[in-house]
């Protein structure tokens, strides 16, 4: 693929389709492009996370410890928290098929901020979003949590 091709890649991503044109050039020409064959483990449910995946071909099976599935194709980043902080991967990934990944470091995505602090911007402004949403549908769990308990209270 070319780095346009890559660009474009990037841009159809979750969260990475905030960053513009000249920061995802910078994580195009960083990033390492990742075959495997199928059935092969890209990570596991646990291990730490130093970054984000970005599926380039194929597709990939993603397994919760708890047994949920969900298939991730072209396009779909897996991790993008792990491009700011360092966190347990919350399921696994193993290829269905022939599958290419690109990885993107966290050490290349800090490093591209510094250089792009309007993006720095954008993406706070989006992590402050997702973070007010996450408060919002725990504040729901509660309220029926709650509701449930006062009618069995009351029976």
């Amino acid at each position: 693929m070319s780095i346009d091709d890559d660009i474009a890649l990037l841009q159809s991503g979750p969260v990475l389709d905030l960053l513009g044109r000249d920061a995802l050039r910078i994580l195009a020409i960083g990033a390492e492009s990742r075959t495997m064959q199928r059935g092969a483990v890209l990570f596991t449910a646990g291990e730490p996370s130093d970054g984000a995946f970005v599926v380039e071909a194929g597709s990939l099976l993603l397994r919760t410890p708890g047994g949920g599935e969900m298939i991730a194709r072209r396009g779909a980043v897996l991790g993008e928290y792990a491009l700011f902080v360092e966190t347990p991967r919350p399921m696994t990934a193993m290829a269905r098929e022939f599958s290419s990944v690109m990885r993107i470091p966290r050490a290349l995505f800090l490093k591209m901020l510094d250089g792009f602090p309007d993006v720095a911007e954008r993406l706070r402004q989006w992590l402050l979003g997702q973070t007010d949403q996450i408060a919002d549908e725990i504040e729901t769990v509660r309220r029926a949590l709650d509701s449930q308990r006062d009618l069995a209270t009351r029976e």
